[in-house]
């Protein structure tokens, strides 16, 4: 071969060579160091952690606590555990009936605690999964215990649970007449497509099943429409559990094309300004509590070091810089308002932060208290085909798209949102919640207890000043004082706009009287030789832990 021309084929290989590598090393960089923004080794490390459970006496002594705090401890537990058989009889015959049946049970009854506390936990302080009713911001279970709803539906109650028990018999009124009916549309889907056309600004909308199908509907339309197959999602954040958003922990197969970031990073808008393969950026406004982590909860609390907490003002300036480098890259920005959708503001996220995305999902509570999903966009993103390319679709349909049932609670949801009741409930609403944040705060100051919240208006985020590796118990007794939480315990509270200031105190009430109970029980005992730094007491019951699962791991002991 000409030697000239072998010359430059080689500078050529090698310029090539190099710019990957340079590509590479960008995206690389802009990965958060955790383990939420490297997802494939965090699932590698997921697979190599055994299960191992306490015993009876390490259980009550993970600590070394001596023998009169184990002995407390233990005092405590079983004590609470006579508590629940008693109250909640009837509730826990019909969990622990259906529970073998019901995979969902099994499931989130294994992960309320750290999994090394589960077997004895789950056999003394089993949790009921069935109410009778609600009346308000009451839930009543089988034994006609009343208990304050924290759970908030998974982000689904609003505006209290009455509201969408009417929502839904109003909803229904509308289509009773038609049932069933399928694939046409009852007319009230035409209302309800104006409605949100001018609630979002957007010109188009699809209904959908779920808030997980609008968001993979978004994704699909993003790739057809500018024809490059990688997603980009933060570290941490959540928008359903298909495959291509969910790459880690939890997702039996890589999702090859979806790029994990790290938000409110400048390194992350550089790969999303020079890249020419990324279709669209999700974004959940939720991770405006905890950016870069997952959502916390009890399941993962092994000691004090849970971090949450708001920067409303950097969060929007990273938002107005997202959109400017997605736009002048040709990139679709997706706001994913399922959870979070109508919560903040009447117009969401966009009101909110004053950043308009290029398409927009809804869930929840849009549906009026029935599940939904709805995709809301521009015409040149919504459309499903190509005018010069005829048999080049983009397909999406659902049997249940557009029910009747659902169509109807949606629209008298949207009625309501509309009318001067519910504007009173969002006006003034970040300084109602913050003031009452505040007043938590201080009510558990000047008891003494190790416990402040985070929050972002009505979602919360319990938080612990101690480093003890039973901070989880706090959400069994939270149960015994009539809170219902979800199950994450005190991970995530969501609160519904129905609750007034008495109910509030009230609340407050419970909690410090649930704080003073574990206090006096003996779980936030800590050993004097513990190291004085939250942070270091922390890391330091983190490597005890590590110390068992590698033992546990190489077969020579453990727990």
């Amino acid at each position: 071969m000409n030697p000239i021309l072998t010359g430059l084929l080689a500078v050529s290989a090698g310029a090539v060579a190099l710019t990957k590598g340079h590509r590479r090393l960008t995206l690389s960089r802009a990965k958060h160091p955790g383990l939420g923004g490297h997802v494939r080794m965090a699932k590698r490390i997921a697979g190599q952690i055994p299960f191992y459970s306490y015993g009876e006496d390490r259980f009550f002594r993970v600590d070394d606590a001596p023998d009169a705090i184990a002995e407390q401890r233990r005092a405590g537990f079983e004590r609470l555990g006579g508590l629940f058989r008693t109250r909640f009889a009837k509730t826990l015959a019909l969990t622990r009936e259906t529970r073998s049946g019901l995979s969902d049970l099994q499931f989130t009854g294994a992960y309320r605690v750290p999994f090394q506390f589960r077997e004895k936990v789950r056999t003394t302080l089993a949790t009921g999964a069935f109410y009778e009713r609600s009346e308000g911001a009451i839930l009543v279970d089988l034994d006609g215990n009343r208990l304050i709803d924290l759970t908030g539906s998974y982000g689904v109650n609003l505006f209290g649970n009455d509201f969408y028990k009417q929502t839904m018999a109003e909803g229904a009124a509308m289509v009773r007449d038609l049932g069933g009916v399928l694939g046409s549309f009852h007319p009230v889907v035409a209302d309800n497509v104006r409605r949100l056309t001018a609630l979002s600004g957007m010109d188009e909308l699809s209904f959908h099943m779920s808030g997980t199908e609008a968001v993979m509907q978004a994704v699909r339309l993003a790739r057809y429409h500018t024809r490059r197959p990688r997603l980009v999602r933060f570290a941490g954040a959540y928008h359903g559990w298909w495959g291509d958003v969910q790459p880690g922990i939890g997702n039996p197969v890589p999702a090859d094309r979806t790029l994990t970031l790290a938000d409110m990073s400048e390194r992350t808008l550089k790969v999303l300004a020079t890249r020419k393969d990324i279709a669209c950026v999700l974004v959940n406004p939720l991770q405006v509590m905890h950016p870069n982590g997952s959502a916390p909860s009890d399941g993962q609390l092994v000691d004090g070091g849970r971090r949450a907490g708001a920067d409303l003002a950097a969060y929007r300036e990273w938002l107005h810089r997202l959109a400017e480098t997605c736009r002048a890259n040709g990139i679709v920005l997706i706001f994913d308002e399922v959870f979070m959708g109508f919560r903040l503001a009447k117009g969401g996220m966009p009101e909110y932060f004053g950043v308009k995305p290029d398409l927009i999902t809804y869930g929840k509570t849009l549906g009026g208290g029935l599940p939904v999903g709805v995709l809301c966009g521009p015409s040149h993103l919504m459309k499903r085909w190509r005018d010069d390319r005829p048999v080049d679709i983009c397909f999406a349909r659902g049997t249940f798209n557009s029910h009747p049932m659902v169509m109807g609670a949606m629209n008298a949801f949207l009625q309501r949102l509309d009318t001067p009741e519910v504007a009173a409930l969002y006006d003034g609403l970040d300084e109602r919640w913050n003031a009452r944040a505040a007043m938590f705060n201080t009510r558990m100051a000047a008891a003494g207890l190790p416990l402040s919240v985070a929050h972002v208006q009505t979602i919360w985020t319990i938080l612990y000043s101690v480093a003890s590796p039973y901070n989880w118990m706090l959400q069994y007794y939270l149960r015994a004082e009539g809170l219902a939480l979800s199950w994450v315990g005190t991970g995530r509270l969501i609160f519904s706009l129905d609750i007034d200031d008495t109910l509030f105190a009230d609340i407050c009430d419970r909690f410090v009287a649930a704080g003073q109970q574990m206090r006096d029980d003996g779980w936030w005992w800590t050993s004097p030789d513990a190291p004085a730094d939250l942070k270091a007491a922390n890391k330091a019951i983190r490597r005890r832990i590590l110390k068992e699962s590698l033992a546990v791991r190489l077969g020579r002991g453990g727990a």
